[in-house]
């Protein structure tokens, strides 16, 4: 990949799944890189494994005054961002007329909510970094639910159709201040909230996508491929759009037994 790459970015969801991925590729490619998530465990082996290029900041990205927070003291010692790198969601099954109240309100409010409050926190730190010759970038994560929703996963797919429409309203309206905004739509992944969904005790009826038509379901790198693709130079007049990365898991229906 290359060309320039920015150095300074902001992931959410930074402890776990493809959010971790993403943390660990970009410290090892020499970017300083700000980590918010739930405060506990998992954040804090992140922050000692990942080393002085993380910044741990424990957050709930849906709660309005814990993300301005946030975002004012990285501020305070990073007033410039290069990118935002928005991976924090949760998944709930359920059918659409039995769903708890609650657990429809917490999906809502994890994968819409706080990606715009994180979106909307970042924005004038990303304006500070943008350059004619090197635009800020922000990545948020749909999902090709957003595309192709399925049954017992109605309220995560209506999220994430959220997402990449917020995606397209923010990528027309920060563009002029330097800033490309894009999303990206994953398949199933390989993630511990995909593992532990997929226990019948937990999931409620959920059930994975199940192998793409290239033969496997993706790995969190396989995403972060792509995130960085879209941080670089090569992507510099890409914006607006959400890209698959599902491996062609929506291109076409393939009937049990058909392979």
């Amino acid at each position: 990949m290359g060309g320039r790459m920015a150095k300074t970015a902001a992931i959410t969801g930074a402890a776990s799944g493809i959010g971790r991925a993403a943390v660990q590729r970009l410290v090892a490619a020499g970017w300083t890189v700000a980590g918010l998530d739930l405060p506990g465990p998992r954040l804090d082996a992140l922050a000692a494994e990942a080393g002085p290029g993380f910044r741990p900041m424990p957050c709930d990205v849906a709660e309005a005054a814990q993300v301005a927070a946030a975002f004012e003291a990285l501020a305070a010692t990073t007033p410039a961002l290069d990118a935002l790198i928005c991976c924090a969601g949760v998944l709930r099954s359920g059918k659409m007329a039995e769903m708890p109240v609650e657990e429809f309100d917490r999906v809502m409010s994890v994968n819409v909510r706080g990606t715009w409050l994180c979106a909307r926190a970042a924005f004038p730190l990303l304006r500070q970094a943008a350059r004619p010759e090197a635009p800020a970038r922000v990545v948020l994560l749909s999902s090709i639910a957003a595309l192709r929703p399925k049954v017992i996963s109605g309220a995560y797919a209506a999220s994430k159709a959220a997402v990449s429409q917020l995606c397209r309203v923010m990528a027309a309206e920060w563009a002029p201040e330097g800033i490309l905004v894009n999303a990206l739509a994953p398949g199933t992944v390989d993630t511990p909230m995909v593992r532990a969904m997929a226990d019948p005790s937990v999931g409620k009826g959920y059930q994975p996508s199940g192998a793409s038509p290239v033969g496997r379901i993706a790995q969190a790198e396989d995403v972060v491929d792509v995130i960085q693709f879209l941080l670089s130079d090569a992507a510099r007049y890409v914006a607006g759009t959400t890209i698959p990365v599902d491996g062609g898991t929506q291109a076409a229906f393939i009937p049990p037994g058909s392979r």
